[in-house]
């Protein structure tokens, strides 16, 4: 997967290729790309996803929920469409038991805003989460500025709120704070 110049690969490709790979990719479609951050992400961004990740793991302590880090892949299958994407954090809690490395039913995905990743993560990236069926919630969470947006399914379609203190998340139905996020984040 060096190669510099676009080609498509099969599904079976990318997943065997994937597992030896030092670094990660996402696949769109047969092309590959590096994830983005491969040398790093920054200690802003950790600190955000171990901020939230700490409260996601205590809401699931026991089950029957599990939250993930950003190693866990997401895949969505359509009949002109195959992508594995590496959310920051995802929640699932109707595991689909066929796939070993990616979960196919998340409720809960949150993606950390930053300069190289905003422009997928708010255009591509939303449009693919939000047509999960099985998706409850996406929370865009931004890494430059004290920021959190989420995308809420309701019976009659997806609404979006802005987060000024709290906003309650489906899927886990627990209050997220925005000083919770931000907490040891210099911004």
């Amino acid at each position: 997967m060096s190669d510099p110049a676009f080609r498509k690969i099969t599904e079976e490709d990318y997943l065997r290729s994937e597992e030896t790979s030092p670094i990660k990719h996402e696949y769109v479609d047969g092309f590959v790309y590096p994830l983005h951050g491969q040398a790093g992400a920054s200690r802003v961004h950790n600190r955000i996803a171990s901020n939230v990740q700490r409260i996601f793991l205590t809401a699931t302590k026991g089950g029957p929920c599990w939250s993930y880090g950003s190693d866990m892949k997401i895949k969505l299958k359509g009949p002109e469409k195959t992508r594995y994407y590496f959310p920051d954090i995802v929640v699932v809690c109707d595991e689909d038991t066929a796939e070993t490395y990616a979960e196919t039913r998340p409720c809960l995905i949150v993606e950390i805003l930053s300069q190289s990743t905003r422009q997928v993560d708010m255009t591509y990236k939303l449009s693919d989460y939000l047509s999960l069926p099985s998706l409850q919630g996406y929370l865009l969470v931004d890494s430059e500025q004290q920021a959190a947006e989420l995308y809420k399914r309701l019976p009659g379609g997806w609404t979006t709120e802005l987060v000024q203190d709290e906003v309650t998340l489906p899927c886990l139905n627990i209050p997220l704070n925005l000083s919770d996020i931000y907490a040891g984040v210099s911004l």
